[in-house]
């Protein structure tokens, strides 16, 4: 049973293939889910980053975007705890 967050790494990934794990990641989450956390690192470019912020801005289950911890990160809040 998935509780709290669920932590995506993405590093490496192309963006088609960060947007295929995170729209699954979406699908899965169920009540209990309240977050996001995807690891998209900045190191090697912010096409990832800005990709997610701009597309999943506007996702019906996404509420808000919050910017993780660094600049590597960048959280999905489906709900409110």
């Amino acid at each position: 049973m998935q509780s709290g967050t669920i932590r995506l790494d993405l590093h490496g990934m192309t963006c088609y293939q960060a947007q295929v794990a995170i729209d699954a990641a979406l699908r899965r989450a169920k009540g209990s889910v309240y977050r996001l956390e995807l690891i998209h690192g900045y190191h090697g470019g912010t096409e990832l980053r800005t990709m997610i912020r701009r597309e999943y801005a506007k996702h019906p289950k996404v509420k808000r975007i919050e910017l993780g911890l660094n600049q590597g990160s960048t959280e999905l809040v489906l709900r409110e705890y």
